[in-house]
């Protein structure tokens, strides 16, 4: 996942404007369901990552040569997720400010007003502990990935238990923790109850039954 990813392009109702061009807007849905919860599709180390290298580089724009991409608000809630994508990381990250006007104040309190410099230095000095502990992270998965199958197909073909098997990857991968890791086990036991539903046919059992029921009827 990339910073880009967290924009969405729509077209400029501009008069004067390209009517085939699109500027970007932030996605906020996508930013809110990602502090509500994990989402499927969306790996959380990946989403973290993005996140803040979207926040960092536009907070940096702000405070030197301009040209940020993201709103006050949009701002706001880039920072809300990010710290609720890094909490279920086990990572505790917060900043003093939630906008751009609000880093503004923050840097005038804490004399960088006369310096571009300074204020990329204090925000190196946030994001790139935050970069290691990630990249730690992703280094931690990497040694500890669930191993691939043996067989050809990356799938099995039956919808239920691909489904199952891609969670517990994801939930795999996104684990930090001892109770993170423990969780796994559910994960497993829901592999074999989809895969139980999809090869279990209770009438075909029952029929067998029902067949050996008669050969062993005294005649």
């Amino acid at each position: 996942m990339k910073p880009d990813d967290f924009f969405t392009g729509h077209f400029t109702d501009a008069l004067d404007a390209n009517p085939f061009a699109t500027i970007p807007v932030f996605n906020q849905e996508l930013a809110n369901g990602l502090r509500q919860r994990a989402v499927r599709e969306i790996d959380d180390l990946d989403a973290a990552t993005a996140l803040s290298q979207l926040v960092h580089d536009d907070l940096q724009r702000y405070g030197t040569q301009g040209g940020q991409r993201l709103s006050d608000d949009d701002l706001g809630l880039a920072l809300r997720s990010l710290r609720a994508i890094l909490r279920r990381l086990g990572i505790d990250f917060d900043m003093p400010f939630r906008s751009f006007t609000a880093f503004r104040s923050y840097w005038i309190k804490h004399d960088m007003s006369n310096s571009w410099q300074a204020r990329r230095a204090y925000l190196d000095g946030v994001f790139m502990p935050l970069d290691r502990q990630l990249t730690r992270l992703k280094e931690q998965r990497f040694e500890s990935e669930l191993v691939n199958a043996v067989s050809p197909h990356d799938r099995t073909g039956w919808p239920a238990v691909d489904t199952e098997i891609n969670e517990l990857r994801r939930r795999f991968r996104s684990s930090t923790s001892p109770q993170d890791y423990r969780a796994i086990g559910v994960h497993c036991v829901g592999i074999l109850e989809a895969l139980s539903r999809t090869v279990y046919d209770p009438r075909s059992t029952f029929e067998k039954m029902r067949r050996r029921r008669r050969r062993t009827r005294p005649r």
